[in-house]
């Protein structure tokens, strides 16, 4: 670590770290892991938007006019959610977990009543209670951390 400043008859006053101390670094260590599990879970996101998308831009079987009503209408909520998400949790934003969180229990919540709408239906849903479960405790242990 570097320390600069103005020395005036041998007392250092105001000095500047250039760089964080290895007991700084040892205190952010839950936020740390936060910001990266908001990053891997918001390319997962970003992932699962792009491919709401593809369906409603390139569709395979139907176009997304010739859907029921309410499929294409969570198709077009989830394209729009999902990718809004992936960026509020890749910035770390405060904004991007709540959102992140209401898509997610919107997931869980269309696939019990529709197990078709996503792939994997109650996998992907135990995997996103998981995630949301992984993200409190992260949260909760970094502004433990903080304070």
């Amino acid at each position: 670590m570097m320390k600069l400043g103005r020395a005036q008859d041998g007392d250092r006053s105001e000095s500047i770290d250039l760089g964080p101390n290895s007991q700084q670094r040892q205190d952010d260590r839950w936020g740390f892991m936060l910001v990266v599990f908001m990053r891997v879970v918001a390319v997962l996101w970003l992932f699962q938007g792009l491919t709401h998308w593809k369906i409603i831009l390139a569709p395979e079987v139907a176009p997304l006019d010739a859907l029921p009503g309410h499929v294409a209408a969570a198709i077009v909520f989830f394209a729009v959610t999902d990718l809004l998400a992936a960026v509020g949790l890749w910035l770390a934003a405060a904004w991007g977990g709540v959102l992140w969180l209401f898509s997610a229990c919107a997931g869980i919540i269309i696939t019990l009543f529709m197990p078709d709408f996503q792939v994997g239906g109650l996998l992907m849903v135990l995997v996103s209670l998981c995630l949301i479960v992984v993200y409190f405790i992260l949260t909760w242990n970094a502004a433990q951390e903080r304070d």
